[in-house]
């Protein structure tokens, strides 16, 4: 491949399409791995200039990390990009013993072999800003610092309850922490203050960010203490927003074609795990415009009759399907028919219920000869592609209402899935008409 500017590694699916919108908005051509590729797949993809690897990390344990997060950094180590980003959620959202922030950066350091990794969380494009150490996001039209936001505090699995990040982050590392506050940050001495952090002895740098312009300081920092053979940063996708505005700046990149809309298709099937309230509207606004909605219990997703479960709700979302209309196959309709508590009765059962939607997806698809679809649920998303089949994607239509969550194309072995239009969004991303925008082809 040609000279790489980054190399990603996406803590869960639907973060890692946001990585990889981003980088084509900005003109950034790029592709995502659903796994380690070999050099035949590299090959097909060799006009790209950034590559990311879809994982599942934000909903597995520090254990798990220490193995297969260790053997993705060496792999993208091995790429040798200017920048390797590890890609967490903008809420970040996280815990000592789910999908540790602090673990992964230990790894990371290791294998990078770097005394002091970059830290940058805000994104204003995404309305996530960090002001003096402390996250804010917006829910609908209010913002929220971060362990008040009415639905990251409560999540079922990693609840927000500090908005301090650096105190967020002592609670899983023990690598010391500096932060470069937007009011050095602006200043003329931004640059000696953050190698101050590191002389110091800062592991962990959290760069700050509140708007676009702290944002495009904070890209000429993370650029500027770039190593020699690649370095490793960490957070949102508004590491490749800050990136983008400094390398437009120097020439390198700049913003890329319009992608035309996809037009719409007859029907589209939708399977989702995810218990946001954000979902929920985005489930009852379709059922209003034209989709049939299929409730699937998911305790029997997960239980020793799951095969009896998937054939039932596979054969409810056919016969939609064969009627000629959408559907939606879900297990909550938000976070009051969370039934988190009966699912974790039962080691990897969460895993489980995202690789059940996949399969009951897959189904659907070559059954049906669907050639759009859509998955809802970060963690969802990661574990539910897993079984589609699907080697590689690419973007075909960012959403600019719904950022973050593009409408990609599948690249895959297997014929009914080579071709697919896939679109992945997260709990929390998306207008209310997400779903119908998706089916009609709209940007909207």
């Amino acid at each position: 491949m040609q000279d790489l500017l980054l190399s990603y590694y996406g803590d869960d699916l639907t973060g890692s399409t946001d990585v990889m919108e981003a980088l084509e908005l900005g003109g950034v051509p790029t592709v995502l791995f659903m796994r380690q590729p070999d050099a035949e797949q590299l090959a097909r993809f060799s006009h790209c200039r950034a590559v990311g690897l879809a994982g599942t990390s934000r909903s597995e344990t520090p254990q798990w990390m220490d193995t297969h997060l260790r053997d993705a950094f060496a792999w993208l180590k091995a790429l040798r990009a200017d920048i390797c980003h590890y890609k967490v959620c903008s809420t970040f959202d996280s815990s000592p013993v789910i999908g540790s922030i602090g673990r992964a950066i230990e790894i990371g350091r290791s294998v990078f072999a770097q005394d002091s990794v970059p830290m940058l969380v805000g994104a204003p494009q995404l309305r996530r800003y960090t002001a003096f150490g402390h996250l804010f996001a917006a829910y609908r039209d209010q913002y929220f610092r971060i362990d008040r936001h009415p639905v990251m505090s409560r999540h079922p699995t990693t609840p927000m309850n500090e908005s301090d990040l650096l105190i967020h982050m002592s609670r899983q590392t023990g690598l010391s922490l500096g932060l470069l506050d937007l009011a050095t940050l602006q200043s003329t001495s931004r640059s000696q203050a953050f190698d101050r952090l590191v002389e110091n002895g800062a592991a962990i740098v959290l760069i700050d960010v509140d708007n676009r312009e702290t944002q495009a300081l904070a890209g000429k920092e993370i650029w500027r203490v770039r190593k020699p053979g690649g370095s490793i940063v960490v957070g949102s996708s508004g590491i490749e927003y800050a990136l983008l505005t400094e390398w437009a700046s120097r020439g390198i990149a700049n913003a890329g074609p319009r992608f035309a809309p996809p037009g719409a298709v007859d029907r589209v099937a939708v399977v989702s795990g995810s218990c946001s309230p954000t979902t929920e509207r985005q489930i009852r606004h379709a059922l209003s415009d034209g989709f049939d909605g299929i409730e699937v219990d998911p305790v029997e997703l997960v239980s020793e009759g799951s095969v009896q479960a998937i054939a039932r709700a596979a054969a409810k979302g056919r016969a939609s399907l064969q009627a000629g209309r959408s559907v939606i196959l879900y297990t909550a309709l938000g976070p009051t028919a969370d039934r988190g508590a009966e699912i974790d009765r039962e080691d990897g059962a969460r895993h489980k219920l995202g690789r059940g939607l996949g399969a009951l997806l897959r189904q659907l698809t070559e059954e049906q000869s669907l050639r759009r679809v859509i998955i809802a649920g970060g963690d969802t998303s990661s574990h539910a592609l897993g079984q589609m089949g699907v080697d590689a994607l690419t973007v075909r239509m960012p959403l600019p209402a719904s950022p973050g969550s593009p409408l990609c194309v599948a690249h895959s072995s297997i014929d009914a899935i080579d071709g697919l239009e896939v679109a992945l969004k997260g709990g929390q991303v998306g207008t209310d008409r997400y779903f119908s925008s998706i089916r009609d082809g709209l940007q909207n």
